[in-house]
């Protein structure tokens, strides 16, 4: 739903950034909810590696971005994909309890 939202708002720049945050969030909640009652420095390396997911995924986007202008506007991308990952992070926090 954010994913379309950054469609309609951002053009479809934004709604590829969206998606690749929708998946980066998806693959971090994936990795860390088995390690939610682990010791903690299997939950805090599952977290770090959470984080890494959703930065390499930011990394990627802007390198893309960056190099093919025509295909993916640059701005867009990351409004969009930051517009996305941010509230879904919020919202993380309910969903692992």
């Amino acid at each position: 739903m954010l994913a379309g939202a950054a469609v309609l708002i951002g053009g479809s720049g934004a709604g590829i950034g969206g998606a690749l945050a929708v998946i980066a969030q998806t693959a971090a909640v994936a990795l860390l909810r088995p390690a939610m009652t682990a010791p903690q420095p299997v939950f805090m390396s599952r977290w770090l590696g959470g984080m890494g997911i959703r930065a390499l995924t930011l990394g990627i986007l802007l390198v893309v971005a960056a190099t093919h202008r025509d295909r993916l506007a640059l701005l867009p991308a990351a409004f969009g994909y930051l517009g996305v990952l941010l509230p879904l992070l919020f919202t993380e926090t309910r969903f692992l309890r």
